[in-house]
């Protein structure tokens, strides 16, 4: 009988070749044949599933983006339940800084994606953007409970302050990233934020 081919998976085993190379060498080094040779695959399957390049890094980001997402369920499952609204706000932040091998290659991924994206139409037109807002979208969500329990001003504005926070925490992961802070740095400065966010509610 013909052997059954489980597509996810190879998607996923190829998927996983490029993050090695482009943590080693940088996402501008990633071809379709280097990618292949650290999969263990051949260049005619890497081509068979993805017929481009860009096809191939939007591929990359979508399963790192899972991965994340399973890693951030792991992480509320091990929280009281239900998390307070600043337990949950400060953990999403953490969980979302380059401070192990899986984060730090989602970070690197995402962010060198975003630079080749600004001057590569083709990478400009998938949907890389999405990613980010949602992400803002459920740190909003969150800040919204969190002054609907009165953990939190009703003058803040939500949008605003989740906003504020993601570029925060973009900043703080490329500088964990490049070395200019430890992870434990960048951990400290989002308390000491958090903290300003919500006190002003005590103080009120």
């Amino acid at each position: 009988m013909p052997k059954t081919v489980d597509h996810d998976q190879r998607r996923a085993q190829i998927a996983e070749g490029l993050v090695r190379v482009a943590a080693r060498e940088g996402l501008h080094a990633v071809t379709m044949r280097s990618v292949a040779a650290e999969a263990g695959v051949s260049l005619r399957l890497v081509q068979y599933y993805f017929q481009t390049k860009a096809q191939l890094m939007h591929d990359v980001l979508r399963h790192l983006e899972r991965q994340s997402q399973e890693r951030w369920a792991a992480r509320l499952e091990r929280m009281p339940s239900p998390p307070s609204g600043r337990a949950f706000v400060e953990a999403f932040l953490a969980e979302a800084l380059p401070t192990d091998e899986a984060s730090r290659a989602f970070h690197l991924v995402g962010a060198s994606y975003a630079v080749l994206a600004m001057t590569d139409p083709e990478l400009a037109d998938q949907p890389f953007v999405a990613g980010l807002n949602h992400l803002e979208a459920q740190l909003a969500d969150a800040l919204r409970r969190a002054q609907a329990d009165g953990e939190l001003s009703g003058d803040r504005d939500a949008s605003v302050e989740a906003a504020r926070l993601i570029a925060l925490n973009h900043g703080l992961g490329t500088a964990v990233l490049v070395g200019q802070r430890t992870g434990e740095d960048a951990e400290a400065v989002l308390r000491c934020h958090i903290d300003e966010l919500f006190a002003a509610q005590g103080e009120s």
